[in-house]
């Protein structure tokens, strides 16, 4: 199982800035795959930026040089049996009305399809950009 828990959403004005944090605990089989993806209103979930546990990042168009997804430098082991702490953030430049939605930090074994299906996510933080 992994435990993901989002903070530092928030209102924002166009334009302006938030840094996203998520704490995740787990095993670090079930933590090699960390992303963010965000779900507004009425649309489907968009992946954003993933992270894997070789340190290749990747992120979606609509983000790319606005966002920035890192961790901790070290992947804390908590016990003998892989249980490990990340904390995982996304850094949100030039933020525009349509940043406005939910976000979420997930978490997978698997990376391919990309965070928006990673099988465990957190409950999410709400974004709201103002003008």
């Amino acid at each position: 199982q992994v435990q993901l828990k989002e903070s530092g959403g928030g209102s924002v004005q166009v334009g302006g800035s938030l840094t996203l944090s998520c704490a995740a605990s787990g095993t670090s089989y079930n933590m090699y795959c960390l992303g963010w993806f965000r779900q507004a209103p009425g649309k489907e979930r968009e992946g954003l930026a993933l992270l894997d546990g070789d340190g290749k990042i990747s992120y979606a168009d609509s983000v790319k040089g606005r966002f920035t997804i890192s961790q901790d430098n070290v992947r804390t082991p908590l016990d003998s049996q892989d249980n490990a702490k990340i904390t995982l953030y996304l850094q949100m430049n030039s933020l525009n009305l349509e940043d406005t939605a939910m976000y979420f930090c997930a978490a997978d074994h698997h990376c391919t399809n990309g965070p928006a299906v990673y099988r465990y996510r957190g409950q999410g933080t709400q974004v709201t950009v103002s003008s």
